[in-house]
């Protein structure tokens, strides 16, 4: 439910889209005393973006150097948050990054964290067969053990993150689709209910962002997908031990990775998806997108994963839902200000994997919102690594 406006007021900042990454930068917004607005478009809490659900993967383990340095901080933020809500946000357990010898990008999982002290097993098949019977390797290929990983409450953090707010005293409005923005020394939002102005303006509009910047000479390489989110159920009742959470790096010749997790919305099922997807309008998410359709069906894919790596549990998922991504080419985050609007700051394409950075993303696009310098090396999440410069039309 929205919370109540004073009317003609002028804000510090207001944040579009109240999914983790907007409520964490307005939460930050509203800790360091900012007057802060956060709109979403839809009643909260919904299932519409790409923050809803129980359960999401936090690891370590990264094959790039900046998301494993970023992590450090995350760990520790989602730890204060829950000593600040009396909520437990995520329980550890172990992440097995599965992949072959010879792969360079497993290879780079494994020589990251050393580089970073992250602690870390490697496991032969005849290891992991021990440790965690339910998945079968095959020759040449392992696993990388993340003893430091876990699995988050999504959907418990979010609320978390959006109550804390509300306490620091943030305004929330919601069922408010923003139609324009007017940008200047004082950005003005026209939404479907009124308009609100603010010194500075943060999109994190996930999905929507795109269509939304467009009209500010901003045309990022944002590219919505649908992805199948399927739940599987062990063949016996009896089956030895919980699944661990894991990512298969590019085994059986899939260009994508497939990710698992045990299911807590599902008790006593295995969450496993394939981490790509079907172009879509998140507007119209059951109609896809006019292209050529994969060759290969994700859920056929993840079939055959299941068959051949983790044959105790069935072929068949017994229950399947959706999600939206929304990717960026280099699957890398977008965090900086606009090139030309300097009062309005952007945090999209988070690609899937986005969520456990949350309360460090929205540190980050509150530093940039004031005008701060960023804790991090932001040149990995720059505007300008994408091919063109985009062009003003204001």
């Amino acid at each position: 439910m929205a919370s109540q406006e004073q009317p003609g007021r002028c804000y510090d900042a207001i944040v579009v889209g109240a999914g983790i990454q907007g409520a964490c930068a307005a939460e930050q917004l509203a800790k360091r005393g900012k007057k802060t607005l956060l709109l979403d478009q839809f009643p909260l809490p919904h299932p519409r973006g790409s923050s809803h659900g129980h359960s999401r993967i936090i690891r370590s383990a990264y094959p790039e150097d900046h998301y494993v340095a970023m992590m450090a901080e995350a760990f520790r933020l989602w730890t204060e948050l829950e000593a600040e809500t009396g909520t437990k946000l995520y329980r550890p357990t172990t992440v097995l990054i599965l992949g072959r010898r010879e792969n360079p990008e497993f290879q780079s999982y494994g020589q990251a964290m050393e580089r970073h002290g992250i602690p870390r097993e490697m496991l032969s098949p005849e290891a992991l067969a021990q440790r965690f019977p339910g998945i079968h390797l095959r020759g040449g290929e392992m696993a990388i053990a993340d003893h430091t990983a876990g699995v988050l409450y999504a959907d418990k953090a979010l609320q978390a993150v959006q109550d804390q707010f509300r306490r620091h005293g943030g305004t929330v409005r919601d069922g408010e689709k923003v139609l324009s923005v007017i940008p200047g020394a004082v950005v003005t939002v026209i939404t479907s209910l009124g308009e609100h102005r603010a010194k500075s303006l943060v999109v994190t509009a996930g999905a929507w962002a795109g269509p939304l910047l467009a009209p500010l000479g901003l045309h990022l390489p944002l590219q919505p997908l649908r992805i199948s989110v399927c739940y599987w159920r062990a063949k016996q009742l009896d089956s030895p031990g919980e699944m661990p959470c894991f990512l298969g790096i590019n085994l059986d010749g899939n260009p994508h990775h497939i990710y698992g997790l045990p299911a807590g919305e599902y008790p006593g099922l295995v969450k496993i998806c394939y981490h790509h997807g079907t172009p879509v309008d998140p507007d119209a998410p059951d109609q896809l997108s006019q292209v050529s359709p994969p060759a290969v069906p994700d859920v056929r894919i993840l079939q055959a994963f299941v068959r051949k790596y983790l044959p105790g549990l069935d072929s068949e998922p017994a229950v399947q839902e959706r999600c939206l991504y929304t990717n960026t080419p280099d699957k890398d985050f977008v965090i900086d200000r606009h090139p030309h609007f300097r009062n309005i700051v952007i945090g999209a394409g988070f690609s899937g994997h986005g969520f456990k950075f949350a309360p460090v993303v929205g540190r980050i696009l509150c530093q940039l919102c004031l005008g701060e310098e960023p804790s991090y090396n932001l040149a990995p999440f720059r505007i300008s690594r994408f091919a063109g410069p985009p062009k003003a039309s204001l």
